[in-house]
């Protein structure tokens, strides 16, 4: 990559302050032309882009799944099964899986597993799953995480209708 103008041309690498990186095509410090997004939670986007826009692309999740914008079926009404157990078949009678991560990540005491990371509903922060600040929940998250989610001693969130 080179600096032409100040700004960024060429095949290069850049890191934002998310901690999500680029490596690919630059062009008048735009992202131009093939590259790909890496985000801190191992998703990936890879895409052809116009002028810092997407043309096309693909998403891809963490554990290898790829988005499909057209039949999609992952996850859906009908088949609610865990991309592992897709690839890999479901557990014995008796042995159930929690999480598409098998084993699942060890809840800190006190904590919910809200999908990206863990939330503490005393201080209302959700870290990633190294600990690293994400966000502050909102009345809302707070209410749907510790409705919904898997908490710490192995169970599930009691599940209360919404008001």
């Amino acid at each position: 990559m080179e600096l032409v103008g100040d700004r960024m041309e060429g095949h290069g690498f850049y890191k934002l302050p998310t901690g999500t990186e680029y490596r690919g095509a630059l062009w008048d410090g735009m992202f131009h032309g093939e590259g790909e997004l890496f985000f801190p939670n191992g998703i990936r986007y890879r895409a052809l882009w116009d002028r810092g826009i997407p043309t096309q692309g693909k998403f891809v999740f963490a554990d290898g799944l790829e988005y499909e914008e057209k039949n999609w079926h992952y996850c859906d009404g009908y088949d609610r099964r865990f991309y592992t157990e897709i690839c890999s078949g479901f557990k014995p009678p008796g042995i159930p899986q929690l999480t598409n991560l098998d084993p699942p990540k060890t809840i800190p005491e006190g904590c919910y597993d809200c999908g990206d990371g863990f939330y503490n509903p005393e201080t209302r922060v959700v870290v990633d799953y190294k600990f690293t600040f994400l966000r502050n929940a909102d009345d809302d998250e707070h209410e749907w995480i510790t409705r919904t989610c898997r908490k710490a001693g192995g169970g599930r969130a009691e599940h209360k209708p919404k008001p």
